[in-house]
Order: C-alpha cells, then structure tokens, then sequence
C-alpha cells in the first residue's frame, strides 16, 4: 500500500539513479567485510528465518543485524551542527513537521522541533506495537490454536490470536513456517479415530479476543478494500476470500466461522466426516485433541514491520493486553500497550486505538517514538531488538525498497537507513535508526502532515539521509 502511494509521488526513476545506488551500497558492503566487526545475532535460532530481498543479500544486510556494528567510541554529534543540517529540511517542506534525534545508546535528545506535538503515526504504530509485544511477550513467545472435545462429544476449534495460521501449505521460502490447519487436522483425526470416532461437529472457540472487530478511526473502506480483516481470535490465511489469488484482498465477513468452515473439510478429507457448527466456549479441562504454533514473537515482529502487515500488529497488540490480564479487544490492548511503553521509560505521548496505525484517532509525540526507536536499538534491550531487524532497510526491502534513497539527496541513507513508514491520506511519518557518518548510532522519528493536505515522504527521506551522513562533531 505504502510504496504504491510512493511511486505514483515521485514517477519514473533514472536508472543512472539506481546503477549509482547499487555501487555505493557495494562499497558500503566492503567496508563492513574489512573492518571484520563482529555483528550479535539479535534473533532466536530458527529452522526457517526470514529472508530479506536478494539485493540485500548481496550487501550482507541480513535478519538479525542491525547495519553495521556500531563504534562504541565514536563521538555524540554536536546538536549545533546537527541542528543547521536538519533546520533547513523542515523549513521549506510547505507543512509542519515534528522532528526528533536522539542518541540510541544514551536516549539523550540531540536535535527538537516540534518533538511533544502529538500527531498521527500512522503505520509507525507498529513500532511502539512491536517494542510492548517483544518486552511482554518475549522473543520466543508463539501462539497455539488447538483442538478439544466439546461437551457434547464433538470437536471444539479454539483460536489463541494466530493471524497467520493457514490452511495452504506452510510458507518455507522467504518466510517462517506458519502453523498448518492441514495439520492440525491429521492430529486431530488421528485422536478421533483413536477413540473410534468417524464422525463429528466442529464448533469454534474465538473468545480469546473481545468487543468490537473494527477499531474507532478505521475508515469505512478499509474491510471492502482488504486492507485488514475483521479482528478475531480465529482467522485463517489472513481472511482472505481466495488467499490464492495475489489479485484479490477482499477478506470474509466471518474469519471465525470460515476457518472452521475449513477445517471440516480438512478433517473430512482425514477419514472423520466433519461439519461446522456454532460458536461456543470450550469446556473447561477439555481433553486436547491437537495442536498447532505460530512462528515466534519476534519472527511476527520482524514480518509485520517488514511488509506493514495490519492483521498481524492487530494481533500482536491482543497478545500484549491478554498477557497483562485485559480482555482482548481494542481498548484494552491499547492501554496496555500505553502501560508497557510507561514501564520502559516512556511514560507520555503515546495514545492509540489500534496496533496497526490505521485508526485516524492515534496520536503519538516524535518525541515519543524516538526513545521508543531508541529503547528497541539500545544495547540494553536485546530483547526488543526484532523491531529494529524487522525495518526495512534503505533502498532495499519493505516499504523503504527503491525508488526511495535512490534519487539525489536521500542517497546517502541508503542501506544505513533502517525505518518504519507510515502512510495515510494527508499523513506521512519515519521513524528508524541510522549510523552516522562518524559511526554512532542514532534514533529518529519524523512526523508530516495534519492529514488535510498533500505531502511529499521524499522530505523525510532527506531527513534521514542527512543524519546517516552528518559527521556533526
């Protein structure tokens, strides 16, 4: 959605632009293989981690690290000279934007304007989504959708949140592997048959998740136009009506009783003739017939900052609320997002409806995401560090691929510029991390727009290629 918007501002790029792109992110490569800097690896071991796009293959820049290493000794920028290359960006960009730098190992602001005016974050929701889900969650944490018997004897499918439980086969190229409802059919069965079972009504468990399945601020268009699912606790293949069809992302009306719907045909084809029944809430000490995992925590942190995927934020902000005690709605996951980041060191600026950033009602202080971007880079938090591996990377992947940081100006943040977008009608924000040019690393977060004019994202692609080259001493 967000590099459409993209293409249709800026038009036609030079290849000349892109050729000169690619030597100086190869030049970059070589001097990250010289210097023999050793880079942690920031995320769980995994049999099938995600992948970046080939480009960035190419140039090293992998999941589980985060640019280069940074100089643990190179010095803090002055904020003065920072100040006189930032200052002149935000001056005549035609609309206000609010902007801040901060030091990521230290969290000391470097550079203020407009820093505590709440605006809208838009898709840089995510990140304060991310960072909660990470700090409450773990890295490790995955989610289970199971099967147990209902009272009745039948089957009961409970959801736990999985948003990308699937009944295709389980991704196992550039992605993690998805929890199988094929799967999670064959268990099933093999218990049932077990106990001399042939046949069976499957009911469906969603009550993990409460209230409303649309936020306060989505737009009327957002569900027709399958920008996100209706919220539930039990979705499959993201509630797309032909999730096989890269041309349609039109969703089901029903997520829940579609994926049950789903699965009786799948236990059907097991050997137990299934039919979908009703909702219900599974009995209390159910026997458990099978079970199925979601990738983990931070694989799901690293896709949905990735790719900006709105039905897995939804979930993970639920995961956080359900984790604190909260019921899984909305609301409540809002707060407990807002009550995580509190706990952190961030106890202001941050008011959200949703974890997706699609509600025009959230409002969240640069200021804000900067220590948020900080907190998540800093050596202190490793635990946190998914949402800075899942950024896309300058030039190359997400929402950040080219044409963004090849065109004159922005270039110099190009692969050293690691950010998350956010795009909605009148709004554009960019929040992320960057080397400098004397190898410290530094936080920022720039907001643009009021949401009733145009604006140009290219602005803040200057602005964050101007701090990866200051050398601001």
């Amino acid at each position: 959605m967000e590099s459409a918007e993209w293409e249709r501002v800026v038009g036609h790029v030079p290849k000349q632009a892109t050729v000169l792109a690619l030597i100086t992110l190869s030049l970059l490569n070589g001097f990250i293989a010289s210097a023999g800097v050793a880079v942690a690896k920031l995320t769980p071991e995994r049999r099938l981690a995600p992948r970046p796009p080939a480009v960035a293959e190419r140039l090293t820049v992998r999941t589980g690290a985060v640019l280069p290493a940074a100089d643990e000794a190179a010095r803090v920028p002055d904020p003065a000279v920072l100040a006189r290359r930032l200052t002149p960006l935000l001056a005549d960009a035609g609309t206000t934007i609010g902007a801040v730098v901060t030091d990521a190992a230290t969290r000391r602001p470097l550079f203020a304007s407009d820093g505590d005016r709440p605006a809208t974050p838009a898709s840089t929701t995510k990140l304060v989504t991310s960072v909660a889900t990470l700090a409450v969650l773990g890295p490790a944490h995955r989610i289970t959708t199971r099967t147990v018997r209902g009272g009745d004897g039948g089957v009961v499918l409970v959801g736990g949140g999985d948003p990308t439980l699937t009944a295709r086969s389980p991704r196992t190229g550039a992605g993690p592997a998805y929890a199988s409802l094929d799967d999670l059919a064959r268990q099933t069965a093999a218990a049932l048959k077990a106990a001399g079972v042939r046949e069976a009504r499957v009911d469906y468990d969603a009550s993990a998740y409460a209230g409303p399945r649309t936020a306060s601020g989505w737009k009327p268009n957002y569900l027709p136009d399958g920008e996100v699912a209706p919220v539930s606790a039990l979705t499959v293949d993201r509630g797309l009506v032909a999730p096989g069809d890269p041309g349609r992302d039109d969703r089901v009306a029903d997520p829940p009783a579609a994926a049950t719907a789903a699965f009786a045909r799948l236990l059907t084809r097991e050997g137990v003739t299934a039919r979908p029944g009703r909702s219900t809430t599974a009995p209390r000490g159910a026997a458990q017939l099978g079970a199925v995992r979601s990738p983990s925590a931070a694989e799901l942190v690293e896709h949905l900052m990735t790719h900006s995927d709105n039905d897995v934020a939804e979930a993970m902000a639920r995961q956080v609320a359900i984790k604190l005690g909260r019921p899984g709605s909305f609301a409540a996951a809002g707060q407990a997002v807002a009550q995580v980041l509190a706990g952190l060191g961030v106890p202001t600026g941050i008011l959200v409806n949703d974890g997706s950033g699609l509600s025009t009602g959230n409002r969240i202080t640069p200021a804000a995401l900067a220590q948020v971007v900080s907190l998540a880079a800093a050596p202190g938090h490793p635990r946190l560090r998914a949402a800075i591996t899942g950024m896309p990377v300058a030039g190359f992947s997400g929402t950040l691929d080219a044409p963004r940081y090849t065109l004159p100006g922005s270039q110099a943040g190009a692969g050293v510029v690691r950010a998350k977008t956010g795009t909605l009608a009148g709004v554009s924000t960019l929040a992320g991390v960057a080397h400098d040019a004397d190898g410290r690393t530094l936080a920022f977060a720039f907001m643009m727009g009021d949401g009733r004019g145009p604006v140009d994202p290219g602005r803040l692609d200057l602005l964050a290629a101007a701090v990866a080259a200051c050398g601001c001493r």
